[in-house]
């Protein structure tokens, strides 16, 4: 537990200061809420939004629903190999489709954006099967009805093994 919560920690600094970008504003969604809006752990300057209760879909829907208007794009902290042209793919692919999805090799992904050009269902993510291989399909039935875009295949971290090169 410890060696996970340091890569934790030192991934996600990396992974924040690697996508600042002037092309679009980052927040952090954080847990637990209030620990993770008063944490010290986060870089100053960099907005916080809490994720609130629930499973994932709920967290992620809240996110969604919460911020003002325009296109949103939600990634993991766990990501290594993500860099800024990968989130202005996301951004870009948003300009012609309704959502985005960045795949992942086991099944589920890595990144998932919202146009937002209508309001976001409040149930948008019910019924899928988070940390299964079906999450990425769950989630593409979940929004059945809008155009998807997919982008580049990228690995999370799961797993100690998911460290090691291909």
């Amino acid at each position: 537990m410890v060696g996970a919560a340091w890569w934790f920690r030192h991934q996600t600094h990396r992974l924040i200061r690697r996508l600042q970008d002037p092309r679009w504003r980052m927040v952090l969604a954080v847990s637990p809420d209030m620990e993770g809006l008063n944490s010290r752990v986060w870089p100053a300057g960099v907005p916080r939004f809490p994720q609130g209760v629930g499973d994932l879909g709920d967290r992620m829907g809240l996110v969604f629903r919460s911020l003002p208007p325009g296109p949103v794009v939600i990634i993991g902290a766990d990501i290594p190999g993500v860099s800024p042209d990968h989130i202005a793919r996301a951004l870009k692919a948003l300009g012609s489709a309704d959502a985005v999805l960045g795949p992942a090799p086991d099944g589920g992904y890595w990144l998932i954006g919202l146009a937002r050009r209508q309001a976001v269902p409040a149930k948008i993510f019910a019924g899928v099967r988070w940390s299964t291989e079906y999450a990425r399909s769950d989630t593409e039935r979940s929004l059945q009805g809008l155009r998807i875009a997919q982008i580049d295949l990228l690995r999370d971290v799961d797993t100690i093994a998911d460290l090691r090169p291909e």
